[in-house]
């Protein structure tokens, strides 16, 4: 279904303006309304076919449950941002009866009954469903051993969230419509330590009881539930709900990296934020408009504060750019110089001068130029006294300490000591990172 979808998608917008002729125009809404008809019935918003009549009073109710769910604003109508939607991957679990399931969960799991579940077909291709699970008291789970798992927070699928997702569906949770819920039906890339929304807590105490002499408040490791979190199905008429502060500050980055007059350029996706020394945050900007060639979801960026080139590193490849023109004419295989594949930060050195890459628990230090490993590396990361491995951006600051990024957390290198110590929290404290907006009120992570 995906690569079809695809192809019908990037041929939507000719649908919508008439660039396509009458006859084409028919057959592709035709497919997607097939297409579509297959994703509701599998995942469980349509229990049999349905009259093929745009003005379906059935095939409009579900796709009005299915943009409930999805938190897209409730038209009905089977639209671009809808059909975007159903391509996302996911769970394979349906979403049957998905508002009914917000206010009522399972109530008979221990009634003796098994779980009527169809089983479930063969996994499709990349994308998709990614796993699918069983409720008690079967509670299998299954994986599609097609995806590419990590244990990493920033590379492949995360299988700890994933894992965590279908362990519920075997303790007899369905599926939320709450948007920051483990138990929401879509993957979302989530730190372990900000796992479970009010809504998972609920649900799982609603079928095994609350903590004896509990009061109001829920502790788990690390956080403190005290309010619930706000959900009101109305409020997504015609719009989308807000999010205070830039997108990096309630998720996570891709690459970081720092010029010569301290402005800060964060990576997520195929978006980039300028940053200035005060904590003056852009607005998001298109990767292609400004570095041409360059892919989505780089996996490190650096500058050299030497010539002030901008270095791109992601798979196997590495980008050079002087300014918005880039200095070599392709990009380059890097693995030739004895560089990592997929390396998980840069970084350029004040003291060496130099540019270095970290992947895993070593660290390579590379030639001027960029694309040869200096001899007698690499070398392991005790070098730098507590760096934690699988950063995500390192960046040498004006007091000459060196901040290293992990998800959510940093740690500052004192250069004097070669010691790294865990700080906390950056988005709220590091008022330069740009996040003093979003720290103005709610939660972050």
């Amino acid at each position: 279904m995906y690569a079809r979808v695809g192809l019908l998608l990037r041929a939507l917008p000719l649908l919508l303006w008439g660039g396509l002729d009458a006859q084409l125009a028919q057959r592709v809404g035709q497919e997607l309304r097939r297409e579509a008809e297959a994703f509701l019935e599998k995942y469980g918003y349509l229990s049999e076919p349905v009259p093929s009549s745009p003005a379906s009073t059935r095939f409009s109710n579900a796709i009005r449950e299915f943009q409930w769910v999805s938190q897209l604003p409730m038209s009905g109508m089977l639209d671009a941002a809808t059909l975007r939607q159903m391509r996302q991957p996911r769970c394979g679990v349906a979403d049957t009866d998905s508002q009914v399931a917000w206010t009522k969960r399972v109530s008979a799991l221990f009634t003796g009954r098994r779980a009527k579940m169809r089983r479930k077909k063969r996994f499709a291709r990349q994308g998709g469903a990614l796993a699918h699970a069983f409720l008690p008291r079967r509670g299998e789970a299954h994986f599609d051993r097609d995806e590419r798992w990590s244990l990493s927070r920033r590379r492949g699928r995360n299988l700890f969230v994933v894992l965590a997702h279908e362990i519920g569906h075997t303790l007899g949770l369905t599926h939320s419509a709450a948007p920051r819920a483990l138990m929401a039906p879509y993957y979302k890339r989530l730190g372990r330590d900000a796992l479970l929304s009010w809504d998972d807590v609920l649900a799982v105490q609603s079928l095994y009881g609350k903590p004896q002499g509990g009061s109001g408040a829920i502790q788990l490791p690390g956080k403190l539930f005290t309010d619930f979190e706000a959900w009101d199905p109305h409020r997504l008429q015609g719009r989308r709900p807000e999010t205070r502060g830039p997108k990096y500050c309630h998720s996570s980055f891709d690459a970081i990296t720092v010029d010569g007059q301290h402005r800060l350029y964060i990576f997520q996706g195929n978006q980039f934020w300028e940053v200035t020394a005060d904590g003056n945050v852009s607005e998001p900007h298109p990767l292609q408009k400004r570095w041409a060639g360059l892919p989505p979801h780089i996996e490190a960026a650096a500058v050299s504060l030497e010539d002030g080139d901008f270095y791109f590193f992601k798979g196997s490849r590495c980008w050079r750019f002087q300014g918005p023109k880039p200095v070599w004419g392709s990009p380059q295989l890097c693995r030739a110089g004895g560089l990592p594949p997929h390396p998980d930060a840069a970084l350029y050195f004040p003291p060496l001068s130099r540019l270095i890459l970290f992947k895993g628990a070593r660290y390579y230090v590379l030639a001027r130029g960029g694309l040869q490993v200096e001899p007698y590396y690499p070398r392991g990361l005790q070098d730098w006294g507590g760096v934690p491995e699988e950063v995500s951006g390192a960046l040498p600051r004006p007091d000459g300490s060196i901040i290293f990024f992990r998800d959510d957390r940093y740690w500052r290198l004192d250069q004097a000591k070669l010691r790294a110590t865990p700080s906390g929290r950056w988005a709220t404290e590091l008022a330069w990172m740009g996040c003093w907006h979003a720290n103005s009120g709610g939660t972050l992570f």
